[in-house]
């Protein structure tokens, strides 16, 4: 038996390009050729198996990519951020609200962990659920893997170091949400829901003149940006409310400065800078010396003595 370590024979990136080319695969082929046998609603036939199949394998490959990056810390945080969406929305859709509530825990590990694993968490929470309590939710597992990925880029980009941009960076998370999910609920679901309030807007707007695709969009956009911001703003407040060193414990809010005040991380760029610039001082350029007041002793050249004449001379020696 050889002792040589065993060479992966998929780099993750590649899993997480292929997946993510799955999914966006299978939501164009609904939306762009829109399936005669989903169309009408019955959420049943090949079409809807291939719409399914589609969603399962891109969510899986990401879940792959994804978990052979992680470290410890964050794959000891995956089963509670789990147990919180599987938790919180089953209560909401056993209640009847109008909204979701069950990303909180995806978007807690994104702001912690980056985009990948935000991604992961998510699609392996519906999945879990799915397979579980709830198979309906195993196609929103789509819907999830966005959530995550655009909670890691958004904490990347510092927007949750305030409570207000933060909360903004959920309002725009529920808008790209709500036309992801829009096609998986009118061409699987025929539009119906696990919630009686979220089925109940539907309905509303299918009276009002839109058809199935456009009901469940515009039931997405009143419901996923105010859904999405309320995810955003609980998982902020419940990691601030924690020790320092526990965020500390994982590197992408570490070295992203997730939770810092915008003041100290613009202080420490500042000062990020300073440094570079001793490092590595350009020369004063000749209109700068120009204009400066010269003195004998500093720049080599006689008192009196523009530093563009000193320029010339030293050409001039060059030469």
């Amino acid at each position: 038996m050889s002792n040589m370590p065993t060479t992966r024979r998929y780099p993750p990136w590649m899993l997480i390009t292929a997946g993510s080319a799955v999914i966006i695969a299978t939501y164009l082929y609904l939306v762009v050729w829109q399936p005669e046998s989903l169309v009408g609603g019955a959420g049943v036939g090949p079409a809807a198996l291939i719409a399914l199949v589609g969603y399962l394998i891109g969510s899986g490959l990401i879940i792959a990519g994804a978990m052979a990056r992680m470290p410890t810390s964050t794959v000891t945080l995956l089963p509670i951020a789990i147990a919180i969406n599987i938790v919180a929305g089953q209560i909401n859709n056993m209640v009847g609200l109008p909204l979701y509530l069950d990303s909180i825990g995806t978007v807690l590990v994104g702001l912690l962990a980056g985009p990948a694993a935000g991604a992961a968490t998510g699609a392996l929470s519906n999945v879990i659920w799915g397979i579980s309590i709830s198979p309906a939710s195993l196609p929103y597992s789509t819907t999830q893997v966005v959530i995550g990925l655009l909670a890691g880029l958004f904490a990347r980009w510092g927007w949750t170091r305030r409570v207000p941009t933060a909360v903004a960076a959920g309002v725009a998370t529920g808008v790209v949400a709500a036309f992801v999910s829009g096609p998986i609920s009118a061409f699987i679901f025929g539009g119906a829901n696990a919630s009686a309030g979220r089925s109940a807007i539907v309905a509303v707007f299918q009276t009002l003149g839109l058809d199935t695709l456009g009901a469940s969009i515009a039931q997405g956009l009143t419901v996923d940006p105010l859904d999405k911001s309320i995810a955003f703003l609980v998982a902020v407040i419940i990691l601030r409310a924690l020790p320092s060193r526990f965020s500390q414990r994982f590197p992408f809010a570490r070295e992203n400065s997730v939770f810092a005040p915008r003041s100290a991380s613009v202080l420490a760029r500042a000062r990020t800078v300073d440094v570079l610039d001793d490092r590595d001082r350009a020369p004063v350029p000749a209109s700068i010396a120009a204009t400066a007041p010269t003195a004998a002793g500093t720049d080599g050249a006689a008192p009196g003595t523009t530093g563009t004449t000193a320029a010339k001379d030293e050409e001039g020696g060059r030469s």
